[in-house]
């Protein structure tokens, strides 16, 4: 299969089944044991991003795209914080409901901005990008033209997380452990960090922070990069 099967793939999974399986994953309702743990993983990894920008002091009129923003974990509270959000989500699904709980969460309003877009044909230019557990379902060569592309939009920071390629994680990943369940279906790709800091290097960009969010179920490394100065 090649990268465009991927995308496919992606689209499709998260128009059908697995919107209903994610859907409930980010909410707050009624789960299993993996499902439980991976929304703790997944919103410790939101509080880690959200904890940074809040450190900085400068949130509000920030420009952020918040590309891959699956239902709004992260765009709802940036925007509650001030700043001006631009969402995209591959998935029309996802940015439905999306849509629907910024709007019980902030009201009638016109940010965060919600667009159904792939990651290529993002466009313009942000103060910050963000690009949360999206690399996981994509391979290496597929993530080096997303990440690339990420950062030609990124005026000043990018933050993206992705599984990282350790011994212990391709060992789960062989056996299939790595996020259980008869309803996840897309791959699952991982990434060698030193891969990821090199395309970042190559752009023009170097790490400043990062984290690791590690459960049972969910794994997910955090980079914050800024661009070099000229």
């Amino acid at each position: 299969m090649n990268a465009a099967d991927d995308k496919t793939i992606v689209k499709e999974y998260f128009n059908s089944t697995g919107f209903d399986r994610w859907r409930r994953i980010y909410g707050d309702g009624e789960v299993n044991k993996v499902q439980l743990d991976i929304r703790t993983g997944h919103q410790q990894t939101v509080e880690t991003v959200l904890g940074w920008l809040a450190e900085d002091d400068n949130l509000a009129g920030l420009s952020i795209c918040d590309a891959g923003c699956g239902v709004g974990s992260l765009s709802i509270p940036l925007a509650q914080a001030g700043a001006k959000v631009y969402a995209s989500d591959i998935s029309e699904k996802m940015l439905g409901e999306a849509k629907e709980r910024a709007e019980a969460e902030l009201g009638n309003t016109a940010n965060p901005t919600f667009n159904v877009q792939d990651l290529e044909t993002l466009s313009g230019n942000y103060d910050t990008v963000i690009c949360l557990d999206v690399l996981f379902h994509y391979p290496q060569d597929k993530a080096d033209q997303m990440i690339s592309h990420l950062i030609s939009m990124a005026d000043a920071r990018l933050i993206l997380s992705f599984a990282p390629k350790t011994l212990a994680l391709s060992l789960l990943k062989k056996i299939g452990s790595f996020f259980p369940g008869p309803s996840k279906a897309t791959r699952a790709y991982l990434h060698r960090e030193a891969d990821v800091i090199k395309i970042l290097e190559r752009n023009g960009f170097s790490v400043q922070r990062q984290a690791m969010t590690q459960t049972r179920f969910y794994f997910s490394k955090i980079l914050e990069a800024t661009r070099n100065p000229s």
